[in-house]
């Protein structure tokens, strides 16, 4: 809503200081109060066809079809300094409300016209071989720039364009750790759509440009938490399936303490007791879309039921299916010899994520354990039982009620859907708290067995969006929503197309993984 209310607002002054500029130009000012008429009026003052206005109607594109035009408007009344063309498209109001009282400002006519014209001379010039005339037309040329200023308006464009792209339609994101093992592998660079699932508009206004949270080298953040603009997001191209790979803010991240090789969330980070070996380590606060950025499998959508027995995920009371290459943790042991470790890099298990080679423990998937058994009759392969650290490892993270919930037996649990209601209660508020409070900002106080919401009791919470279920296909080696809970949707970044590159185990110095480049990165 505030984003709206911001292009609102910038129309309505932008049409206010037009009226002027209209009349200077021999335009009916009153054309620019009116939508459509106006944009019309504005490409014909600068030397556009009025079908050229019609690329305003076109999300993203119309940011630079505006840009393009809000300098040309500048440039038809003789200002063609860079801090003219910075100004008009930072906030094009300003400077054309100081045009339209400046008795010394007029129109010269449409920039572009005279310009294609002025080429045409020049050019002609160089064809025919007048010296003198281009040596006149150099030394008078309205036009020209300095190659500091080329150079200076190429680089700003070029990272201008390059940050919208990836800020509203696709993002290179790389592969860091191994939780989605074998489905998506460490290494693998990946091209993810900010447009399937509904463009997250941007809510953190300052920021440096492609640069997502953290400063190199200085390790700093790399924006200011205010001003900043509220959740929205454009209508979706697809709604998230169950089964399907997504780019999503770390829900837990919005409190992070950042140590050398990794992000703990601060509540993780109490929960194993690392406060009070280091307790006077800083906590950074993070606005949405400044959280960490994870890529897990959503197994679950909103209103869904899910649950783990013995390992095997049931939505909804049903056996759910497994990714092809989805992996646990096995004890493989050779009773005649050893195991090598060449040989099992050859049927593609990732040395890099192994649980401990040393100690025969990797992490497998079906087709690699048919193959090693298939070594001869002294191999074993063996699933190792992973236990939980500590009662309550697991969301809802509460020793009392779930504290014999494990990463392989857990649940049932239920994923809020919007406009669902759920009873609140000393057994459910432990899964909902956060919700209620965090990601869907109400006032929540808790007094014993009451529950107020913004100051009124409460026996019940009716959701405003939906949540997911996320888990690594590496189901014995990632930390997910079996840990840290639900994603909202205001989290959703995007939705992964495909592999661009791929580094041998983990690094692009080992060589390329040429099977996997431009191949799918939604693999199932």
């Amino acid at each position: 809503m505030s984003v709206l209310l911001f292009l609102i607002v910038l129309y309505i002054l932008l049409s206010l200081s037009m009226m002027k500029l209209f009349e200077k130009a021999g335009v009916p000012a009153w054309k620019a109060l009116v939508p459509g008429m106006k944009e019309v009026e504005w490409c014909k003052l600068v030397g556009r066809k009025p079908v050229y206005a019609l690329w305003l109607l076109f999300p993203v594109v119309n940011i630079f079809i505006y840009a393009g035009l809000a300098i040309d408007l500048s440039r038809s009344f003789g200002k063609h300094s860079f801090w003219d063309a910075f100004m008009a498209v930072v906030y094009a109001p300003i400077p054309y409300f100081l045009l339209g009282r400046d008795p010394q400002a007029k129109y010269g006519g449409p920039v572009l016209t005279q310009y294609r014209a002025f080429r045409a001379e020049y050019d002609a010039a160089v064809k025919a071989g007048d010296k003198g005339k281009i040596r006149k037309m150099d030394a008078t040329n309205p036009y020209h720039k300095s190659i500091g200023r080329e150079w200076t308006e190429a680089i700003i464009f070029a990272v201008f364009a390059a940050a919208f792209i990836r800020m509203f339609l696709i993002e290179a994101f790389v592969i860091p750790t191994s939780s989605m093992e074998g489905t998506l592998k460490v290494g693998d660079f990946l091209f993810v759509s900010k447009a399937h699932y509904g463009i997250r508009t941007p809510m953190t206004v300052l920021q440096f440009p492609l640069i997502h949270n953290r400063m190199p080298v200085i390790n700093t953040e790399s924006y200011l938490k205010k001003p900043a603009l509220r959740y929205n997001r454009l209508p979706a191209i697809e709604s998230i399936d169950r089964n399907e790979s997504v780019v999503f803010n770390f829900p837990a991240g919005d409190s992070v303490v950042i140590v050398p090789g990794r992000t703990f969330d601060v509540y993780q980070w109490r929960r194993l007791g690392y406060d009070k070996q280091a307790p006077n380590m800083p906590v950074v606060t993070r606005p949405i879309d400044k959280k960490d950025h994870y890529i897990k499998r959503c197994v679950a959508v909103a209103g869904d039921s899910l649950e783990i027995r013995g390992a095997q995920l049931y939505i909804n009371g049903q056996v759910a299916p497994n990714p092809t290459h989805m992996q646990y943790t096995y004890q493989v042991s050779n009773a005649s010899g050893s195991i090598s470790l060449k040989k099992l890099a050859e049927m593609g298990v990732s040395l890099n994520d192994a649980g401990d080679p040393q100690e025969g423990r990797f992490n497998l998937d079906a087709k690699q354990v048919e193959k090693i058994k298939a070594l001869g009759p002294d191999v074993k392969v063996e699933k190792i039982q992973i236990a939980s650290p500590y009662p309550g490892y697991v969301y809802p993270n509460d020793a009392k009620y779930y504290g014999a919930w494990t990463m392989e037996d857990y649940g049932p649990i239920y994923i809020p859907k919007a406009g669902a209601t759920v009873a609140l209660t000393p057994q459910s508020m432990p899964f909902y708290e956060r919700l209620i409070r965090d990601y869907e900002l109400n006032k929540l106080e808790i007094r014993g067995d009451q529950y107020l919401i913004n100051g009124q009791p409460a026996t019940t919470y009716t959701f405003r969006q939906n949540y997911y279920w996320m888990m690594g296909d590496n189901r014995n080696n990632s930390e997910d929503s079996r840990v840290w809970g639900y994603v909202p949707e205001d989290h959703i970044v995007g939705k992964p197309l495909f592999i661009w590159l791929s580094g041998k185990d983990g690094s692009l110095f080992n060589g390329v993984n040429w099977d996997r480049v431009f191949s799918s990165a939604n693999k199932f």
